[in-house]
């Protein structure tokens, strides 16, 4: 075991004049704005919900001392390592239990004051947090031959939770926020009936200040109001009318199961009034580029000094430099470590570190304020000559895309599911995973860095259509905002290697411009905050894709032989896009077809285990034949997976596409051919 090297004097000193830059808190109300109730119907028809001007969260990027940082509710978004790690500088309280909960069909619950803490909530009816309110009561969720459209898997529009916390005394002298690792698909809090914010996106983390409601040394009540658009304005109707909403994102029904309510963990987190947010960190070429963000809620100045420590296993030594905060300000202290004899982060060799900031008062050693940790990876990445590198090496990737479900949880998963289904991709010899179309709970992505999978990151931007991309990049702001988190949240991770901008959307004629500029504004967003300076695709549902240009890596969707052209049509396809971009690499982001297990057959005949295995077989090997300039493969997909896109009904919902089934998890024939598809650089 490598012992901790203490900080030097001469490491001390020669650092001292490293003190950042700052700038002012955002201003934020008093009172967050509370909704209005003026919830709208569809042609009579089901809930929509209700939006401000430009998207709630205030999201947004300030350029603080060379740092670009990102900011929520009047705040930096903090680092969401608390829900595995606990600082010792830092109280939390887990909201992971057993909550008040009930329907609100008729959207009156605003009307009769059920955010307020006096409200008798005790014949409401109880559910677990996290849970998706869709299991509460769906008898034969799982089953390919339960009836589609009943339980509460199909209830829709608005639903509340309500419980009590205990708050410390303790807690008058800290900044105190409530977290949410996921909430779908948008939630407003109240905490005592004081409206703290609503966010929308089913998937991303957020976490909403609550001191200026706070009354510490009381019992006081959180309501959280949650919505979930219909996907349908009748599910058993045929054909069924569509639900649709311009400002959400999807803004229509799509192919993956949009499960409701509070569907990963809650806390309430207390830290110091001066306290390290985030702690970015970039490692590369034997050197540890850190970016400490640190807010000072207080009223008075904060002068102290930040210990970045870059970790047993690193070989380096912790580095001291000065930090000054102003009162009610944010401020970025920059750190630089060499860090030569650390082992590098590899899928062979997925070595982790972990980083830490630790705030001091007065002097080196002093008392001490606040600490963050972080995990990370040293390597290499880069994107020249229509290749794909890592650490020097030229990549092959050999991808899965996978849902984040399963039929016992829904969408929230057990840390022993995630560990059977990330374990299924890595007993197929897969190297990288694609996180379609929506970010993951954060055990996914440490689960990466320690098991050296590759990933590509969504955002929920999948099927927009032109007028939803004009609405996003001219005045609503959704699909940057969650660009943005996205690129901020998964920032550490080795194992994240590509962002990945939208899926399938439409494209708008005449050179495209309005498809350009959403695409240019959500590129710029993720290379804004991304120190490592990742690589930007798309899976677009073309070969031919107009914005190719923008893209570091070209990314399409292709279903030859399937719903258009035939098999053999890849490799030529392949090669018309080569020609034209010679010197950026391809990615086949998705490629699949269906089988429903246990049907055999001809290979020829669709539907059967024999034609899947067949086809995928083709697919791989025209790709593998063109690995100098094809990065890799990633085929459509893990597990058969459940959908309420108007589809696949006579399968209770579930798409059949999968190497595995849902419900059992059982193989298909093209599962063993997929594991046994080699690396073709090796």
């Amino acid at each position: 075991m490598t012992q901790r090297i203490p900080p030097s004097r001469r490491t001390v000193v020669t650092a001292l004049g490293a003190a950042g830059a700052v700038v002012a808190l955002p201003a934020w109300p008093e009172e967050a704005r509370a909704a209005d109730g003026a919830a709208t119907a569809a042609a009579d028809g089901p809930v929509l919900d209700t939006h401000p001007a430009t998207e709630p969260s205030g999201t947004h990027v300030r350029d603080v001392g060379g740092t670009n940082v990102v900011f929520q509710y009047g705040a930096v978004l903090p680092a969401f390592d608390g829900w595995r790690t606990h600082e010792p500088t830092r109280e939390y309280l887990s909201l992971d239990k057993r909550w008040r909960f009930r329907f609100d069909p008729g959207n009156k619950g605003l009307v009769e004051g059920w955010q307020s803490p006096r409200l008798d909530d005790t014949a409401w009816g109880g559910i677990d947090v996290p849970s998706a309110w869709d299991l509460l009561d769906t008898p034969g969720f799982a089953s390919e031959t339960a009836e589609f459209g009943k339980g509460t898997a199909f209830a829709d529009g608005y639903a509340w939770y309500r419980t009590t916390v205990d708050v410390p005394g303790s807690w008058r002298a800290r900044h105190v926020r409530i977290a949410f690792l996921a909430a779908g698909y948008s939630a407003e809090v109240w905490l005592d009936g004081v409206h703290l914010g609503k966010h929308e996106g089913a998937n991303s983390p957020f976490a909403l200040p609550a001191t200026k409601a706070l009354r510490p040394g009381t019992r006081q009540t959180i309501a959280v109001r949650v919505f979930r658009r219909a996907t349908f304005e009748n599910y058993t109707a045929s054909p069924a009318q569509p639900v649709t909403d311009d400002h959400e994102i999807p803004y229509k029904p799509v192919d993956y199961w949009p499960y409701a309510g509070l569907t990963r963990s809650v806390r309430i987190e207390a830290v110091p009034r001066v306290t390290v947010a985030k702690l970015l960190v970039s490692a590369a070429k034997g050197r540890l580029e850190a970016r400490a963000v640190v807010e000072n809620h207080g009223s008075s100045d904060f002068e102290g000094f930040l210990t970045l420590d870059p970790g047993r296993g690193s070989g380096a030594r912790p580095r001291v430099v000065a930090a000054r905060i102003a009162a009610r300000s944010a401020g970025v202290v920059r750190v630089s470590v060499p860090v030569p004899h650390a082992p590098r982060w590899s899928p062979g060799s997925p070595h982790t570190l972990t980083a830490r900031a630790t705030l001091t008062a007065t002097k080196p050693g002093g008392p001490r304020v606040d600490t963050l940790s972080t995990r990370y990876g040293v390597r290499d990445l880069s994107v020249a000559d229509a290749r794909l590198r890592l650490n020097g090496r030229p990549l092959f990737l050999k991808g899965l895309n996978w849902h984040e479900e399963t039929g016992a949880h829904g969408r929230a998963m057990t840390p022993a599911e995630y560990d059977r289904e990330l374990g299924h991709i890595s007993a197929v010899g897969a190297n990288f995973i694609r996180n379609c179309v929506y970010n993951r709970h954060p055990y996914v992505y440490e689960w990466a860095d320690e098991h050296g999978v590759l990933v590509m990151d969504d955002v929920d931007t999948m099927w927009l259509n032109t007028a939803q991309e004009k609405l996003q990049t001219e005045r609503y702001g959704l699909a940057r905002a969650l660009a943005l988190t996205m690129a901020w949240n998964q920032h550490n991770h080795p194992s994240v290697i590509l962002w990945c901008l939208q899926n399938e959307s439409e494209i708008d004629p005449e050179g495209a411009p309005v498809y350009r500029a959403w695409l240019a504004d959500m590129k710029a967003a993720v290379k804004a905050v991304d120190l490592t300076a990742r690589p930007v695709t798309w899976a677009s549902n073309t070969s031919n894709d107009p914005a190719f240009d923008i893209a570091d890596v070209i990314g399409f969707n292709e279903y030859f032989g399937y719903f258009y052209g035939k098999d053999a049509d890849l490799g030529p396809t392949l090669d018309a896009v080569h020609a034209k971009y010679p010197d950026k690499p391809i990615l086949i982001t998705e490629n699949g077809t269906w089988a429903v297990a246990g049907t055999h057959g001809p290979d020829t005949t669709q539907g059967t285990e024999e034609w899947q295995a067949a086809s995928f077989t083709a697919h791989w090997k025209q790709v593998a034949e063109r690995s100098e300039f094809v990065a890799g493969f990633t085929y459509w997909v893990l597990k058969d997976y459940k959908q309420r896109a108007g589809y696949n009904q006579d399968h209770n919902g579930i798409s059949v596409m999968g190497l595995l089934t849902f419900a059992d998890e059982r193989p298909k024939l093209v599962h063993e051919s997929f594991r046994k598809a080699a690396d073709p650089r090796a």
